[in-house]
């Protein structure tokens, strides 16, 4: 009867911890180039006691990679990453990366994301613009022009499918394993005049939402009815011994 009742905690502790990254992802359906976060539970098998006892672990929580809408904005200085890669931006301890495309460009030409930072040419510089050239083209190899000269090229950067993402600001992630320059093009590319929104589906979000709703009451019923039926034995025990 004791274990039921901390096998139904563990789940309810599982539940909390799901319903937290729901709202989290609800929150920030409009938030550009955010990356949803999702968790993945599984099983602890317990040998103490005459039966193995399975319970619910608290589960592992992780970036979603999957891209998010697009948007035609028509600001030259919007663009979106094509293909599975990143821009870089330089922050105060070290480099993260982005899907949000979103840059401005500062007094003295440097082009900046919207929470401003530096992003970054693929061999990690900052890009420098001239305020005063002119409105810049971004072509699909990420290369910058104004006034038909060259000026920069944004990066595009691959991150390892098996580093682990940390989230910076909302939309940036940070890997634990180094990301790479992206050097063969064919399969990437940049987008101007173009936005990535978020990658969450709200509907879907909403769904997950009633769901884990619904199991975390279920689990408090059946957590209170064994409460309930173990302080029942405890009464009858003591009023027969």
């Amino acid at each position: 009867m004791q274990s039921s009742l901390y096998v139904a905690l563990s789940g309810q502790i599982a539940l909390q911890k799901r319903l937290d990254t729901i709202a989290n992802n609800i929150a920030n359906v409009n938030t550009g180039g955010f990356r949803a976060e999702e968790v993945t539970f599984s099983s602890l098998l317990s040998p103490a006691g005459q039966e193995p006892t399975a319970f619910a672990s608290a589960g592992a929580s992780y970036i979603s990679r999957q891209p998010g809408a697009l948007s035609q904005t028509g600001d030259p200085l919007d663009i979106a990453a094509q293909g599975d890669a990143w821009f870089g931006l330089q922050v105060p301890g070290g480099v993260v990366y982005t899907r949000d495309g979103r840059l401005h460009m500062d007094d003295s030409g440097t082009l900046r994301s919207v929470n401003d930072y530096p992003i970054l040419d693929a061999g990690g510089a900052p890009i420098m613009l001239d305020p005063g050239a002119g409105t810049p083209t971004v072509s699909q190899d990420g290369m910058i022009t104004q006034n038909g000269a060259q000026i920069a090229a944004v990066g595009l950067f691959s991150i390892d499918p098996a580093a682990r993402l940390t989230r910076y600001d909302n939309s940036s992630v940070k890997p634990d394993i180094p990301a790479a320059p992206v050097l063969d093009l064919s399969n990437y590319g940049v987008a101007q005049g173009v936005a990535e929104g978020s990658n969450v589906n709200p509907v879907l979000e909403m769904t997950r939402m009633i769901e884990v709703s619904r199991a975390f009451d279920a689990s408090s019923n059946a957590t209170q009815s064994t409460e309930g039926s173990f302080l029942d034995a405890i009464k009858t025990l003591g009023a027969t011994s």
